[in-house]
């Protein structure tokens, strides 16, 4: 994938966030760099994904002054910023974090996609809010070329519009691209 792009969402509703985020991705790896803006902090975030689209490093400060950083092997073995493996994140490969639609495209983007075959993934789910990452089990299913269904935990579903570089555009009721 090669690609060099700046993206912005706006927050719907209740969420009330701005992103600014851009993504570089050379054919050798991926880089992004990302900052919210919510009603209640200013996130910061850095992500390093290989040669596979396998998340490799990830940054996360907050204007509050938490960090949090995890590394991992590429092959779903993870460990925090003192080299402590996380035995419950074994098996991910990607990350999702809240309150970002940036990271519903790392699966879209690494994975070969026929239309109507739900594809499960084992994600390392970070809560902004609370700074804090947990295992989260999560399915995705093209429709068409431009919209994923996105199920997760507690029923929760929504049908994602992205634009032809796999980027969410359009994540119903919590967040819309603005630029």
């Amino acid at each position: 994938m090669l690609l060099n792009r700046t993206i912005r969402w706006q927050g719907i509703g209740d969420t009330g966030t701005l992103e600014h985020c851009h993504v570089i991705a050379n054919g050798r790896d991926t880089r992004i760099r990302g900052t919210i803006i919510t009603p209640s902090y200013g996130l910061f975030y850095r992500l390093k994904l290989d040669d596979d689209g396998h998340v490799r490093t990830v940054k996360i400060e907050r204007t509050d002054g938490k960090v949090l950083e995890l590394f991992s092997d590429g092959a779903g073995g993870w460990s925090d910023d003192r080299a402590e493996p996380l035995a419950y994140l074994r098996g991910c490969i990607d990350i999702d974090l809240w309150p970002t639609p940036l990271t519903n495209s790392l699966p879209i983007w690494r994975t070969g996609w026929s239309d109507g075959q739900p594809q499960r993934f084992a994600m390392a789910w970070i809560d902004g809010d609370a700074m804090s990452v947990q295992r989260q089990e999560q399915i995705y299913t093209r429709i068409d070329a431009t919209r994923f269904r996105y199920q997760g935990p507690d029923n929760f579903e929504r049908v994602l519009e992205v634009d032809p570089d796999g980027i969410v555009t359009t994540y119903p009721g919590l967040f819309q691209q603005v630029g």
